[in-house]
């Protein structure tokens, strides 16, 4: 069976999602505390965007692959455990393994044909800039401390061309045999009460470095070092340019990742297999 997990994490400390020999890293903190409960080895799980060193993520989802009669033996260890459901007892367990930098949020049966990378419609990111002059010190391993005020106005009308199917090539680290062409749903920066500025991404996808990319583009906008028109020129160039600054991972945030109902999972993974199938890079499909 599958089960879907939930999870939430700090990225502070971590070098990204994606197992690598001899770092830390998110999967291999959460494959090493599954197969402590679940007293097996080689536990490996999938998730939905595997972010970058130094990226957070609030609303990250993964899933697993298990038999039912591992998941009752779970439950089943402990009379303590008797009346509860085995999901809730397996994400219990975790958290208590789990350094405090994860958090487990939920395990529940994924439904049939789930798939936390191939079925997601859209992944969600945000993005913090605090542009005061006189920075939190308090929330500096999650907000961008920026010297110099920024025009938001500016910043979303150089955002509009990017929103729709393009070909972000210029704002990705290209990898072998990966596809650069993405749909952005939604690109919008705003400034809430406290002042702190908050760039919100949605996309069907990401490449490697896009999101920080295309910050690091609108910020040079917003500064006024370039017109709103650059981002577009940028964008048609169709490769990395050295003005293009890739902003601080510490800022960004894996928010939420979204999938259709029940009976398209299927479907929908198979679509986007369909369309963006390429091999696994060694560190993430999505923005680091």
């Amino acid at each position: 069976m599958r089960l879907r997990i939930d999870l939430a994490y700090d990225g502070t400390d971590f070098k990204g999602w994606a197992r690598q020999p001899g770092l830390r890293t998110v999967q291999a903190e959460l494959e090493t505390a599954l197969d402590t409960v679940l007293r097996r080895s080689s536990t490996s799980v999938t998730c939905a965007g595997r972010t970058d060193t130094g990226v957070h993520a609030r609303g990250q989802v993964a899933h697993v692959d298990l038999s039912e009669e591992v998941l009752r033996a779970v439950a089943g260890r402990r009379a303590a455990d008797a009346g509860a459901e085995a999901t809730e007892v397996l994400a219990r367990r975790l958290n208590g393994l789990l350094p405090d930098d994860v958090r487990i949020r939920r395990v529940v049966p994924a439904a049939s044909g789930f798939d936390a990378r191939f079925s997601a419609l859209w992944r969600r990111y945000a993005y913090r800039i605090d542009d005061s002059g006189t920075a939190d010190p308090l929330a500096r391993g999650h907000v961008l401390s920026w010297p110099r005020p920024l025009d938001l106005d500016a910043m979303n009308t150089a955002a509009a061309p990017l929103l729709g199917e393009h070909d972000f090539a210029a704002f990705c680290k290209r990898r072998e045999g990966a596809t650069t062409v993405r749909r952005v749903l939604a690109l919008h920066v705003g400034r809430l009460p406290e002042g702190l500025v908050v760039a919100t991404v949605q996309a069907d996808a990401f490449c490697h470095h896009m999101v920080r990319s295309l910050m690091g583009c609108l910020v040079r906008v917003g500064e006024g070092r370039r017109e709103p028109a650059w981002v577009r020129e940028i964008l048609r160039a169709g490769r990395r340019d050295p003005a293009v600054p890739v902003l601080a991972a510490h800022g960004l945030v894996l928010e939420e990742v979204r999938y259709p109902p029940d009976d398209a999972l299927a479907d929908q993974a198979d679509a986007t297999r369909r369309v963006r199938g390429r091999p696994e890079p060694a560190e993430g499909t999505d923005d680091g």
